[in-house]
């Protein structure tokens, strides 16, 4: 629990973004039917009418003020969302989004070490849009991915846009960027499947403990050596569909698979 003296020693911006994750915290141990001390966030209070808050929040005083009248009176659950919509506050002052349930660090970075990693490795084979690959780090932050291969003309992971819809798991799935030929001598070497159209469906195909999931561009498919190596080993997972629609999304087809393999 850090000190109300210690934050009063912080930059202006840093104290608020702590005080954002202190509510964003309390918030979510509420919900759990944790105990919190009411006193030490109470205490707070008082900081966002100091010299050094007082100014960054004048735009947004009126609702502040009454998020902290309703802080001093409530209890349970009721407070939980009042602390939840604090923090969204605060955050949207200092022009950032809130990621629910997040796992962070001291500095705002999300705690890798929380991760429950298997022993999956993700190819992806020529996606070309950001959005899609930063789409796919962070499914495969949550369902245990443990390393990302991107074949060469794969989009950048550093990219702006792949940046935005990763929200920060590009610095918590570890990735390479990779010739074919290189992909290709991998998988030879391991047990391997390819997210493909045509295979067998995924309710009843046999995800190895170990190995790798090719993942096809969203207009050419999985390559023609790489599907190779995928037919020789394990060959190719598919979703069942039902509506009007041949395919799906790559980045919405990825999440599905990701979540059949690592709860097989």
């Amino acid at each position: 629990m850090i000190t109300l003296r210690k934050l009063e020693l912080m930059q202006d911006r840093v104290c608020a973004r702590k005080l954002s994750i202190i509510y964003h915290d309390a918030a979510l141990a509420l919900r759990r039917g944790d105990e919190v001390s009411l006193g030490y966030l109470r205490s707070l209070s008082p900081l966002f009418h100091s010299e050094k808050l007082l100014p960054l929040f004048s735009g947004k005083r009126e609702r502040i003020d009454d998020l902290l009248r309703k802080v001093d009176v409530q209890g349970g659950v009721e407070l939980a969302f009042t602390l939840g919509d604090l923090s969204t506050e605060i955050l949207a002052v200092l022009g950032a989004e809130p990621s629910d349930w997040d796992f962070t660090e001291e500095d705002g970075k999300l705690d890798a070490s929380r991760r429950i990693v298997e022993d999956h490795i993700l190819v992806l084979d020529r996606l070309r849009s950001p959005f899609n690959v930063g789409s796919v780090f962070r499914s495969a932050d949550s369902f245990g991915i443990r390393k990302i291969i991107l074949v060469e003309g794969t989009a950048d992971p550093r990219h702006p846009r792949s940046l935005r819809t990763s929200r920060g798991t590009v610095d918590t799935v570890p990735y390479e960027v990779l010739a074919e030929g290189n992909v290709v001598d991998l998988l030879r070497a391991m047990p391997c499947f390819a997210l493909e159209l045509g295979g067998t469906d995924m309710r009843s195909f046999p995800f190895p403990r170990q190995g790798a999931c090719v993942i096809g561009s969203e207009e050419m498919g999985v390559s023609p050596a790489l599907l190779a190596c995928c037919d020789q080993s394990l060959g190719r997972a598919s979703i069942a569909l039902y509506g009007t629609k041949g395919s799906l999304n790559v980045s919405v087809a990825t999440g599905i698979l990701l979540y059949h393999w690592c709860s097989a």
